[in-house]
């Protein structure tokens, strides 16, 4: 009571100007402060302003006041928070500091256009006509920012650089005791974990290296960080969606795992994908590799998740039949029978390697969140 009629006394003064508009402001912002709320500095002046303790001008700073306020309670929130939550922070700092300086220096402009209103849209005076000045203010702000937001995002994440992994960025513990956010961040995660091991993977067997090719010693640690963060998600038994993504999200971690073994092949392994008869094996595995990488990273085609099955599926067909005919040889003795355990060592690990890599795109691919495990007859085995 005592602070609303100190800022009553001294915005009944006469402040003219903008020295006088900014101080009015600046009380607007200390009286969202302390009551924690902007709604609340707002509804203490329209109540200041219905009783005739101020003008309407003096209203619209204090509303301007009480905008800028509200970033304080979201820096002090983001103090100790993850880069994320900092940058959401930093950016509401800035929009709503830009935003009420813009208001200031524009104000007559926006009294005059409310002034219009009244007198020819039929507007009333007092609280209509004080929030149309805020929705109006606000609305330019926006109209300002909108054409930029990118530039802005951009020089926002240049600030706060996120200096942790990059795979693992999303895996932020305050979001665990949401589940259904936890869960998303979790699926990002192993998307973008799953992507860098296809790379490494198709690089590894002779693809174009568009760039450096993660190494295993990079992606174990991502694997790793994603197997200890996920257990620690709450269950949401009711929630049946949200139940069967984490059960989509555990598939998808086990074959991840799986895959993540193949990054070195054995010696007897990658000798035989040397030999001249693996090309055709070679390039369906590369190309599910590529689709796979593509399709997680939302740069491939619609339908790029049943060409990842049917590339596996040819890697099956292609393994059946070469097998007997590699046995064949062995038997008439054309091939050696260490270099056909070798080839057949070889047709069997890049099976796995696509089989894998087609169950994990299944599983994190779009509009699979909640994807249901797969139990055709295709099935391979546990390893």
């Amino acid at each position: 009571i005592v602070f609303g009629d100190w800022s009553s006394d001294v915005c009944s003064s006469d402040l003219s100007g903008l020295w006088g508009h900014l101080l009015v402001m600046a009380i607007g912002m200390i009286m969202t402060v302390i009551m924690q709320s902007s709604s609340a500095a707002v509804a203490t002046t329209l109540t200041a302003l219905h009783a005739g303790a101020i003008n309407f001008e003096q209203a619209a700073s204090l509303v301007i006041g009480a905008a800028v306020g509200t970033t304080v309670t979201g820096a002090l929130a983001a103090i100790g928070g993850s880069v994320p939550a900092k940058r959401t922070a930093l950016a509401h700092v800035s929009f709503n500091l830009a935003t009420g300086c813009i208001a200031v220096v524009l104000l007559p402009l926006f009294l005059w256009a409310i002034g219009l209103a009244q007198r020819h849209a039929g507007l009333e005076a007092g609280a209509m006509s004080l929030a149309a000045f805020h929705t109006l203010f606000i609305a330019v702000g926006v109209a300002i920012f909108l054409p930029f937001v990118h530039r802005f995002s951009r020089a926002i994440e240049r600030l706060l650089p996120d200096r942790g992994p990059a795979l693992t960025r999303h895996l932020d513990d305050t979001v665990l005791q949401t589940p259904a956010v936890a869960l998303e961040a979790t699926r990002r995660a192993l998307r973008e974990t799953a992507a860098e091991t296809f790379r490494a993977l198709r690089v590894g067997l002779g693809g174009p290296a568009d760039a450096a090719a993660p190494s295993e010693d990079q992606l174990q640690p991502a694997l790793d960080r994603l197997r200890e963060f996920f257990p620690r998600i709450p269950p949401a038994a009711e929630d049946e969606p949200l139940s069967q993504s984490r059960v989509a999200q555990m598939h998808a971690m086990d074959h991840l795992t799986r895959l993540q073994t193949r990054l070195t092949p054995p010696a007897n392994v990658r000798r035989a994908l040397d030999e001249s008869g693996m090309e055709t094996a070679l390039k369906l595995a590369r190309a599910i590799l590529a689709q796979g990488e593509a399709g997680l990273r939302g740069g491939a085609q619609e339908g790029w998740l049943p060409q990842v099955e049917q590339y596996a599926t040819s890697l099956v067909d292609l393994r059946r039949r070469q097998r007997p005919e590699i046995l064949q040889h062995t038997a008439v003795g054309a091939s050696a029978p260490g270099r056909a355990l070798d080839l057949l060592d070889a047709m069997r690990w890049l099976d796995r390697l696509g089989y894998h890599t087609w169950r994990i795109c299944h599983y994190l691919g779009p509009d699979n969140h909640s994807a249901r495990p797969l139990t055709d007859a295709s099935d391979h085995p546990d390893e």
